[in-house]
């Protein structure tokens, strides 16, 4: 993939597309007039991820009217993630936002995100208040929402709302696959960021049709264990296999220390014990559970880099004695 180049922009929009024709000139057009109000250097990205309906052309169209707009063709459908990603690593803004491209998010919000970045935050999630969707969907986002806000701590009302704010460093932090999309504020906090919430307008969708089946409510739960254990043990692997390995074996040895203390006292014959082949099937599980959780800790310290900690500096404040002597 080509790298960005080092013309300074201000702020960076990226749109991942996916059979958006129909919504796209408008929503090109609200941009225009709301970017040229926030007296910023801006660019506009648009990542087609796979569309089949004429989505490309017409944002070939913008780029060739507009210098300011960008089109990022991927080569096929590769999911919002991907998407992200590659707007993420094409963009040049020291700012980037990001929305849908369904015309559901109102770029009239833009000014407010930048004004809540103001507030010495490092990312603005959008929380879409009076959301225009049936209740099969907000119902569902509803208990998400709550679910892993209890789970992770972090009290914003909608984390997977596409309307979204970065500084730049938190965009460069990320490494999304999959659909990890959905818990960028959660990646984000984990790795030291400031992360707050404003509401947004959402608007009825006028054309097309929603991307989203039920079945990724099913992923999003794989997802949120992914992203749990990557926030609690991405460094520290053997916290987490250690306990439950050492818990297997303490309940198998328990059970062996008792059968054999039964058949020493001459109360039990253990070769009709079931319960003996479980005990010593969990201790042999439990050591090996263990010896996975250090090879884990082996492959982490092989791949640990010193640079990572600077990655977690937010600012150095030094005195410096403008009356000092020279080194000599």
């Amino acid at each position: 993939m080509a790298e960005r180049s080092d013309a300074k922009i201000e702020l960076s929009i990226i749109i991942p597309i996916l059979n958006e024709r129909d919504n796209l000139r408008q929503l090109q057009e609200q941009l225009s007039l709301v970017l040229v109000g926030v007296n910023r250097t801006y660019e506009i990205i648009y990542v087609d991820d796979g569309s089949s309906d004429g989505s490309q052309k017409l944002c070939r169209e913008f780029s060739e009217a507009d210098s300011r707009v960008t089109l990022v063709e991927l080569r096929r459908n590769f999911g919002k993630a991907a998407a992200l990603q590659a707007g993420f690593q094409l963009s040049r803004g020291d700012i980037i936002i990001t929305m849908d491209g369904d015309l559901q998010d109102d770029a009239n919000e833009i000014p407010a995100f930048l004004e809540a970045m103001e507030d010495d935050l490092d990312l603005v999630s959008g929380w879409k208040r009076d959301r225009q969707d049936p209740l099969s969907k907000t119902l569902p986002s509803r208990f998400f929402n709550f679910v892993t806000a209890q789970l992770t701590g972090i009290p914003l009302r909608d984390f997977n709302c596409g309307f979204k704010a970065y500084r730049r460093e938190v965009a460069d932090s990320l490494d999304l696959y999959g659909e990890l999309y959905r818990y960028i504020p959660v990646l984000a906090h984990a790795k030291g960021f400031r992360v707050g919430e404003i509401p947004v307008e959402h608007r009825p969708r006028l054309y097309g049709k929603s991307k989203y089946s039920f079945e990724r409510f099913f992923r999003g739960a794989f997802d949120l264990l992914t992203v749990l254990f990557l926030r609690s043990f991405q460094r520290r692997p053997l916290h987490l296999f250690g306990l439950i390995g050492l818990t297997i074996f303490c309940v198998g040895f328990a059970i062996d220390s008792y059968l054999a203390m039964q058949w020493f006292l001459g109360l039990s014959y253990l070769g009709n014990r079931p319960l003996l082949m479980l005990g010593t099937l969990m201790i042999t599980v439990g050591v090996q559970v263990v010896i996975f959780g250090l090879l884990a800790e082996m492959i982490t310290a092989a791949t640990y880099r010193r640079s990572e900690v600077s990655e977690l500096v937010r600012h150095v404040t030094r005195r410096t004695d403008s009356h000092a002597l020279p080194d000599v």
